[in-house]
């Protein structure tokens, strides 16, 4: 069997076109460049009664330039993953099998952008990123990794080998490679390559999506509830709280973030059982944060409130119980049989670190944002009607700083991911052999200069997702703004 090309047959009739369009599109993006400073934004046109109108200048064809050849390679683009869908394996050369395999992604892209900017003017803020091309480019970037992580984790596609099986022959194979000895029912190529322990480069990288878009999510929002639990009131009640809140946030951020991550993910500091401790803490408080604001939003209808809170603190009980118990660790308080999932230690220990890590600052961006609007009129009206304090921190103050929180999330998100890359690379908390990107980069660069794929495929995914979220971000302030 031979081994694949990068673009197949295929390639020979469309990779001069594409390159071309590519030299035009970088000429063109450099042609804007130098124009913004060096020629006028627009042009002055006299017109035949002698009066000045303004013409659309060289700088407005280039930019048309610009477009037009952004356009044309995304076409390209398109048609690479068209052909690579409904062509067979080879025809289109690894960038067609790469496409094919992730069809179930494609479609659900698709499905998604079409219906988001169908009904983009019911859906409020979410809506409104349709409107950004930068925040749509963000977005897009961020539900393929999502989709990547959902098909692969629920539905075993995508993936062509097992992360972690060993074939003989492969040790840093190159990308296209085929394998010796095929069997039966075994795809028939290392996609991108093999790594130093002859493991599909490609299964480990979709593989260890599952894990960054599983955590840092996650550990984001735990982060945000911790955050803007004590941030709240810190900022609206000021006076001591505030000072001692302050003092326990400020102790944290002045700690050095990888020596505080080497600490958390020792053996002796795990084998305490700190880490089990601190979870039982931060878990809590999406319980304390989900009380509050039912209990202060339905206080005045007791028949409502009881039973609706009681019913939903007592599903969060049962889901906080089963993730800080497990068997064999210091905390173990649930019987098997009501435990609903056991989470994994090395997963655990770094999960509570990001935690403990983002808690302390998106604390004080809440307080600031409650320091500012507690001043507005809204809020003394709320006050003059005689409303709690709970009720206008949560009803009243919080969801007019939704907008800053909300890109603050997304960035955070990006945070939290090269985070979780960092600890992968220096070995903390993940267990080695796991396929997450910061794992599987720190193997890939010890044969760098000589086998460079098994790290730069999890580098540039991890490149690509936390830029989707910037971009995303970027989106959000832009729209945000415009309210």
């Amino acid at each position: 069997m031979e081994p694949l090309t990068w673009t197949g047959s295929f390639g020979a009739i469309v990779d001069p076109v594409f390159t071309l369009v590519a030299y035009i599109f970088i000429a063109a993006v450099v042609l804007q460049i130098i124009g913004s400073y060096l020629l006028p934004p627009v042009s002055e046109v006299i017109n035949a009664d002698g009066t000045i109108g303004r013409g659309t200048g060289p700088n407005a064809m280039i930019g048309l330039g610009v477009k037009y050849s952004l356009l044309a390679l995304v076409a390209l683009v398109l048609l690479y993953i068209l052909a690579g869908m409904f062509t067979p394996l080879g025809t289109v050369g690894i960038v067609g099998a790469l496409a094919a395999q992730f069809a179930p992604v494609w479609i659900a892209l698709v499905v998604t952008f079409l219906l988001s900017i169908t009904y983009k003017r019911r859906l409020g803020l979410y809506g409104k990123l349709f409107d950004s091309m930068i925040g749509m480019i963000g977005f897009g970037l961020l539900m393929f990794w999502f989709y990547t992580a959902l098909f692969v984790g629920l539905f075993d596609m995508i993936a062509v080998h097992d992360p972690l099986t060993q074939l003989s022959g492969m040790k840093n194979k190159v990308p296209g490679t085929p394998l010796r000895n095929l069997e039966e029912g075994v795809y028939p190529y290392y996609l991108l390559g093999g790594d130093n322990l002859a493991r599909d480069v490609f299964s480990r990288m979709v593989h260890g999506s599952v894990i960054v878009i599983v955590i840092a999510p996650f550990a984001t929002l735990f982060a945000f509830m911790v955050g803007i639990t004590l941030g709240l009131p810190a900022g609206y009640f000021g006076g001591k709280l505030d000072a001692f809140l302050s003092f326990l946030a400020n102790l944290v951020l002045a700690f050095p973030v990888i020596l505080l991550f080497y600490l958390l993910v020792t053996p002796e500091i795990v084998a305490t059982g700190i880490p089990n401790y601190m979870a039982m803490v931060l878990f809590a408080f999406p319980i304390i944060f989900v009380g509050v604001l039912l209990n202060s939003r339905f206080y005045t209808r007791p028949k409502l409130r009881t039973p609706l809170l009681s019913a939903i603190l007592l599903v969060m009980i049962w889901l906080y119980l089963s993730a800080i118990s497990a068997p064999g660790t210091v905390i173990n308080v649930l019987p098997g049989f009501m435990d609903l999932f056991n989470i994994n230690s090395g997963i655990l220990v770094v999960f509570v670190s990001v935690v403990f890590v983002n808690s302390p600052t998106v604390f004080r961006i809440v307080r600031g944002l409650v320091m500012d609007i507690q001043t507005r009129d809204y809020v003394a009206a709320a006050q003059t009607r005689g409303e709690g304090p709970w009720y206008i921190m949560l009803w009243e103050i919080l969801p007019n700083a939704r907008g800053p929180l909300i890109v603050d999330f997304c960035l955070r998100i990006g945070y939290t991911t090269i985070l979780l890359g960092t600890l992968g690379f220096f070995g903390l908390g993940l267990p080695p052999e796991s396929p997450d990107w910061g794992t599987t980069i720190n193997d890939g660069r010890k044969l760098l200069s000589i086998y460079p794929h098994p790290a730069i495929v999890p580098a540039l995914s991890l490149l690509s997702l936390v830029l989707g979220l910037n971009l995303l971000a970027d989106g959000l302030r832009e729209e945000s703004l415009r309210d």
